[in-house]
């Protein structure tokens, strides 16, 4: 029957309770309307608890098939950049094969999973399914929109990522043991990030340039740590958040070709932080240099060690001996063009200041040799 365009006829369908439907003369009728209501509810729990292992078993089959995937998919790679190898083959054929029966058995679930979904649905409804909650929270499930950061917007985010979790960082850094890296992560799941893996590399420059090669070598551990774990979870197509157990899982296996991967990783990045910091303590060389030689430009912008350098041997020694009548011999021996030329520079850096006295002395010696 339908009443102001609503369907009521799914509700002749609703089985309220058969407790109390039949009744004995020679048994309390109470106690036996409780034993039918308790035998209903302990059937009611075993197919729910049944339906739950199956999801459980169906979600940890699916997490076991992704880390294989990712396995399968690492040594793929290793072993088009390595070459043939016997042990690495075997590995990838093992792995293979896991993949194969853990697909076969994603489907057994999947399949089971589905029956016990249909036969939920084929229940009749009871009292105890109409009064219980069907939902204990309201949750929305959108997707935000995606607004794409400016160079000014990422620095800025950058920043304030390492101004609130710059110490966490460096904690993070000075770890070894797996066990408490990952349940350092466990606890801090917010530095599973590129920030994280960046500013550790940072870490390293800035402790090798202090020459603190100990803590380099550490940090560098720790930051390779993070890289493999972001490298996982491009690879699966997951939240690194999400994977980075799976990481501590795969390098105590003792897998050898991937602890060997890791070595090598952390071999590499130390190279290339020996590198950076050789470069930035040369680059800071020059600009300090640099200011220097700002610091002693003279007058017309010349360097006055540069124009030393570049004088006549004679002409240098009177500078070096501070001998000025050394100096005016020296300047009459020479070229006029070449002796003006020299004499120009030296004012322009600073290492001939001329006084009035000697500017007309040098202007009566202009007018005699001009006569």
């Amino acid at each position: 029957m339908t009443m102001s365009g609503i369907d009521y006829s799914v509700w002749d369908h609703i089985y309220v309770s058969d407790d109390e439907d039949v009744t004995c003369p020679f048994v309390d009728t109470p106690s036996l309307f409780r034993m039918r209501h308790r035998s209903r509810l302990e059937k009611m729990v075993e197919f729910q608890q049944r339906g739950e292992d199956l999801e459980t078993s169906f979600a940890e089959c699916r997490r076991l098939l992704e880390e294989a995937q990712g396995r399968l998919a690492y040594l793929e790679e290793r072993m088009r950049e390595g070459g043939e190898d016997k042990e690495r083959e075997a590995e990838l054929k093992k792995v293979q094969t896991e993949i194969k029966k853990l697909k076969q058995d994603e489907k057994s679930f999947e399949k089971l999973l589905e029956e016990h979904q249909k036969e939920e649905k084929k229940l009749p409804w009871n009292v105890d399914t109409i009064s219980k909650d069907g939902f204990s929270k309201s949750v929305l499930n959108f997707k935000p929109l995606s607004k794409e950061e400016t160079g000014e917007e990422k620095v800025g985010n950058h920043k304030n990522f390492l101004r609130k979790y710059g110490k966490e960082i460096k904690l993070f850094g000075m770890l070894r043991r797996w066990d408490d890296s990952q349940q350092y992560l466990s606890d801090h799941p917010h530095l599973v990030c590129e920030e994280t893996a960046n500013y550790l590399a940072v870490i390293c420059i800035e402790y090798e340039i202090d020459e603190k090669h100990a803590l380099m070598e550490q940090v560098a551990h720790q930051a390779i740590v993070m890289q493999f774990i972001l490298d996982l979870a491009r690879t699966l197509k997951v939240d690194p958040r999400g994977c980075f157990r799976q990481f501590f899982s795969k390098i105590k296996t003792l897998d050898k070709s991937y602890q060997d991967a890791f070595e090598h990783e952390l071999e590499m990045l130390k190279e290339r932080v020996r590198s950076s910091a050789q470069t930035h303590m040369e680059n800071a060389v020059k600009e300090l240099e640099e200011e220097e030689i700002q610091k002693r430009l003279g007058p017309g912008c010349l360097d006055p060690v540069e124009v030393y350098e570049s004088l006549p041997k004679e002409v240098k020694r009177s500078f070096h001996e501070k001998n000025i009548q050394m100096l005016q011999e020296a300047m009459s021996k020479l070229d006029p063009e070449e002796g003006k030329y020299h004499l120009k520079r030296c004012i322009d850096s600073g290492l001939w200041v001329p006084d009035s006295r000697g500017d007309e002395d040098g202007e009566e010696d202009g007018d005699q040799e001009e006569d």
